[in-house]
């Protein structure tokens, strides 16, 4: 018997307002046939007065933790994937703690940009293996909307807003069940320039708007993250072909094809959600993969690999029985 982090329960939640793009081609110089062709983007959420990356990160745990049938006290570690956080400091996370009402428990933020849920969910099971957390509440949230340059259409098409959870908890199982298999991390700073926010406190004094190099991006992630889902399939002994579902970053719909192509694998294994939800950073992946399970694709039982890749660049994958 091995201690192992299973998936006990996602939930997800957007803002109120869901722009298409007929109606961001009326601010900005693009059209519905532009976005959609180049991204596969046809609509994405845009956060409101009152809606921040804290509560829309407290009102996706809500959901994942009833989802786990827990209660908020159960929990004893929040980790939150954020590259848009309510303030520079404290911790959003401990914004999410205080609105759950939890008195004491570890609660931080990572900071990896797209690939931050999978970074946090690695921090949660090194914890939880090691026994130093038994439930962990891990979020993505983001509210990408305010860091946008709203003049750039090459960009501001791209993102959303939103979040995803997921609770982790320690299991005693059997070699080769359930819970998460193999983790995988990277990173590389000598790309900075590609995909970057040109703001910060240490350097400007600003919040800053995102910039990035759409091109050289794309050429990246391809390789990178058919190479690193490659990877733990190697360190869990599987095959590509054992995959029930992949549940990418949802950056772009062609980046999605071309890294399932490099794969080898049937496009009906790879969960979509770009199209309604746009790229929104850290939430993608938990949004995706709490889509997928309440529509009923993931179920008990399946291999589902989750991967992404970020600004940094950073990226990594997780594979995981349900």
């Amino acid at each position: 018997m091995i201690r192992r982090s299973i998936v006990l329960g996602t939930g997800s939640a957007l803002p109120a307002q869901a722009v298409g793009n007929e109606e961001l081609a009326r601010r900005v110089d693009t059209s519905d046939e532009w976005i959609r062709e180049r991204t596969g983007i046809s609509t994405r959420h845009i956060a409101g007065d009152g809606e921040t990356t804290a509560t829309l990160a407290t009102d996706a745990a809500r959901v994942a933790i009833d989802a786990a049938g827990l209660l908020p006290s159960d929990i004893d570690l929040i980790i939150l994937a954020t590259a848009t956080p309510d303030q520079t400091f404290p911790a959003s996370a401990t914004r999410v703690q205080a609105a759950l009402g939890i008195s004491d428990c570890v609660a931080f933020d990572v900071a990896a940009v797209c690939s931050g849920f999978l970074y946090a969910v690695a921090v949660a099971d090194s914890m939880i293996r090691s026994g130093g957390a038994n439930r962990a509440l891990v979020i993505g949230s983001e509210t990408f909307s305010r860091i946008l340059d709203w003049e750039d259409r090459a960009t501001c098409v791209l993102f959303g807003d939103g979040a995803g959870a997921m609770v982790l908890a320690a299991e005693e199982t059997e070699t080769g069940a359930r819970g998460i298999l193999a983790s995988k991390l990277h990173a590389d700073g000598r790309h900075n320039q590609l995909l970057y926010v040109d703001g910060g406190p240490s350097t400007t004094g600003t919040v800053g708007k995102l910039r990035m190099k759409g091109q050289e991006v794309f050429r990246h992630a391809v390789t990178n993250l058919a190479g690193v889902l490659r990877e733990v399939l190697e360190i869990a002994g599987m095959t590509a072909d054992a995959i029930d579902w992949v549940v990418p970053h949802q950056a772009n719909i062609r980046i999605l094809e071309a890294t399932a192509r490099k794969l080898g694998l049937p496009p009906q294994k790879v969960i979509v959600t770009v199209d309604r939800h746009a790229n929104t950073s850290a939430a993608s992946v938990p949004l995706a993969f709490d889509l997928a399970v309440r529509d009923g694709r993931i179920k008990q039982g399946d291999l589902v690999v989750m991967e992404a890749m970020g600004g940094g660049f950073t990226w990594g994958a997780c594979l995981l029985r349900m």
